[in-house]
């Protein structure tokens, strides 16, 4: 008996592209709203539409590119390739890092006011609940 090799319905569409589950979701809308909300929402968790959080995938994306680039067949340019993807990776943490300092500083410098408008009672101070 001959084995027949079945590919299940995600891998036939992951075969034609983003375009066609593009399509069977606007399809699934148009037939029966359900069905299209649950393919976007499929194509969502899957990440086969990349949308998996904004900020994680900028974080990883120089590295991400680095890690999947073949080599030009030119040695000073990979090198330099390599080199300046490094620095910007570089750069970004410096920047990333700057930003969490600079986001601390100004709620340490919210939260000093408050207290101190509370010592010179300025603010209101909360009242228990009764």
């Amino acid at each position: 008996m001959e084995m027949v090799e079945r590919m299940s319905v995600v891998e036939k569409m992951d075969g034609y592209g983003k375009g066609a589950w593009i399509a069977a979701m606007i399809l699934g809308f148009i037939l029966f709203w359900p069905l299209g909300l649950a393919i976007l929402f499929f194509l969502i968790w899957s990440g086969r539409m990349g949308c998996r959080g904004r900020h994680n995938h900028m974080r990883g994306r120089w590295h991400g590119m680095g890690a999947h680039m073949r080599s030009s067949g030119n040695s000073a340019f990979d090198e330099y390739k390599a080199e300046t993807i490094r620095r910007l990776e570089d750069e970004q943490k410096a920047f990333t890092d700057f930003l969490d300092r600079l986001r601390k500083s100004k709620d340490k410098q919210e939260f000093d006011q408050f207290m101190d408008e509370l010592k010179n009672g300025k603010g209101e101070e909360p009242q228990p609940a009764a």
